[in-house]
């Protein structure tokens, strides 16, 4: 059975990857890795033809066959009827729905008709935990066992993107796609069972810089790393399929490693989930399962170690964790060990070839790029973690926005260690400079004025130049005139009125009850006297806190005068 899935599967390759670029204009809602089981148990059980589909196909599929070999059923339930229904559409659209299929139309309907047997077949997996094996194999790369560690971990440093795309940019891997792909060149022919013949498969080794291995049987069916290379490179979108059996490079792929470091690591974080492909590739497709998430699992557990650990260590703690896990756990070891020498010598050359690890002697450790790389991988996972720019490398608005999220005494920790690497003055100006960035954000401009504001007379400059700002100007002069500073301007009522508009917009973000607050705190005569001036200032949010005011004020004469203020607001702009 095993050579059949792998036929099919080799057979469906081409097919599939044309229809991922097709849905992500046709079909964005859909999830093509839902298509894969369903298209490889139809080839498998339903039809030797890939492109011939029946109605009675479609509930052999996914009411006889699904429920047997589906790995989520959660997400089937949610999915797979959409992506089958773009599958089919795909198919249709691109005259790749063979001339015996059903129609269109009567396949949809079929859909239609068996979508609810089908949800209630997963469902009964769900809540069936004995029946679903995947639960029990298949799971070294789960980071959730680990979500309480990963929650507990000390704030973990990140690299700024500069150095991280410059880390990037010397990926072996990447370069390696980017060489394939510019040697597919242009609507290159691929064939049906492999995507190469073998005369092209020995071209593609030597512009990659794999050897040619000794095999005699096909050459295509003995260079797994070639073909983790190839689908590296449609991950990165430098490999896209143009037609019914052609693929063609893209044409920016020669132009890697990019200019712009946005683009550099946005590429890098469309290869992030080829870590996968470093997984041990065994002859028993069920041994190969037994060990699926290795290389995931070795990424987590590094990170929990601090970014780095013993090689023998780790070997031993991952053999004893893919026995717990699967009961073929520790054949599947056995037989990475002979196949490789060390079952992870292929997640170890993986991820050393995407940048993510270094290994030297027994220690392997994380680079800056592999931090970041399963620190997003961890965020995926919907799993809590504690992540911040390096200090040495935090912008005062990184540093401001996420100090905003913060208890008082981290906040205070976060701004004292930023500032023992500045001058006091300096530290000032960045401060004020982002602040400014946007006038919009009172949480920020608060901050940064209360900073600086402890800073005393080595922030003088800083607050001078702030007078030229709008939104800071308030701040500045008041600042400036507690300082006594010669020449300084008083301020105004206005800059007071704008003070009490920052306030409020504040506590209007901490929600209804707390805004109703500081305004009782007012008192309602006080409160009218300023609603009858403070529309005229120029904020960026008065009138949707003169409007919130009309709405959650208790006092029914000041939420008149707040109607009122707003009226006279919105005319006046």
């Amino acid at each position: 059975m095993t050579d059949r899935i792998e036929v099919a599967a080799d057979e469906l390759r081409p097919l599939l990857e044309e229809f991922i670029v097709w849905a992500r204009e046709h079909a964005p809602g859909s999830d093509p890795d839902l298509v894969g089981p369903a298209a490889l148990w139809h080839r498998l059980s339903a039809s030797d033809d890939v492109g011939r589909w029946r109605r009675a196909d479609l509930r052999t599929v996914l009411l006889d066959r699904m429920p047997k070999v589906v790995e989520d059923p959660d997400d089937a339930a949610d999915g797979m009827i959409g992506a089958v229904r773009a599958y089919l559409t795909f198919l249709s659209d691109t005259d790749k729905l063979a001339k015996r299929s059903d129609s269109l139309d009567d396949l949809l309907d079929e859909l239609d008709d068996l979508e609810d047997d089908f949800v209630e077949a997963m469902e009964e997996l769900i809540d069936d935990t004995d029946e679903d094996v995947h639960e029990e194999t298949g799971d070294l790369g789960d980071f959730e066992p680990f979500a309480d560690e990963l929650a507990d971990l000390p704030t973990i440093r990140l690299r700024p993107d500069g150095e991280l795309a410059a880390a990037a940019r010397a990926v072996p891997l990447i370069a390696k796609a980017r060489d394939l792909a510019v040697w597919v060149g242009v609507a290159r022919e691929v064939g049906e069972e492999n995507l190469l013949s073998d005369s092209e498969v020995e071209e593609a080794l030597a512009i990659v810089g794999l050897p040619r291995p000794q095999t005699e049987g096909s050459l295509a069916g003995a260079v797994p790393q070639l073909w983790n290379i190839w689908n590296l490179a449609v991950d990165l979108e430098f490999l896209e399929p143009d037609g019914d059996d052609t693929v063609s490079v893209d044409g920016d792929t020669a132009e890697w490693p990019f200019d712009d470091d946005e683009d550099v690591l946005d590429a890098w974080m469309l290869g992030l989930h080829s870590i996968d492909y470093g997984d041990p590739e065994l002859e028993d497709e069920d041994l190969t399962m037994a060990l699926g998430g290795l290389s995931r699992g070795l990424l987590v557990r590094l990170l929990l170690g601090g970014g780095s650990r013993g090689l023998a260590e780790l070997r031993d703690e991952l053999a004893e964790s893919a026995a717990d896990i699967d009961e073929l756990g520790a054949d599947a070891w056995a037989a990475a060990r002979d196949h490789y020498g060390d079952p992870l010598a292929p997640v170890l050359d993986w991820l050393v070839g995407y940048g993510m690890l270094t290994v030297t002697g027994d220690e392997v450790a994380l680079t800056p790029l592999g931090t970041e790389g399963v620190v997003h991988l961890v965020d995926d996972s919907d799993i809590e973690l504690d992540a911040r720019p390096a200090i040495d490398a935090m912008t005062a608005l990184e540093l401001l926005a996420f100090s905003a999220e913060l208890p008082e005494d981290e906040a205070d920790a976060e701004f004292a260690a930023w500032m023992e690497l500045r001058e006091p003055g300096e530290a000032a100006r960045e401060l004020l400079e982002a602040a400014a960035e946007d006038d919009t954000d009172a949480l920020i401009r608060v901050q940064a004025a209360s900073v600086v504001g402890t800073l005393g007379e080595d922030a003088i400059p800083a607050w001078q130049a702030a007078l030229k700002e709008p939104s800071l100007r308030p701040y500045a002069a008041t600042h400036l005139t507690q300082l006594e500073v010669e020449g300084a301007p008083e301020p105004t009522q206005d800059d007071t009125h704008w003070l009490i508009l920052d306030m409020w917009t504040i506590s209007a973000g901490l929600g209804r009850a707390e805004f109703v607050s500081s305004l009782r705190d007012i008192g309602p005569d006080l409160l009218n006297n300023l609603l009858e001036v403070i529309w005229k200032i120029p904020h960026a949010h008065v009138e949707e806190l003169l409007d919130l005011i009309s709405q959650v004020h208790p006092d029914k004469h000041v939420a008149k005068a707040a109607k009122r203020a707003l009226f006279k607001a919105r005319s006046a702009s």
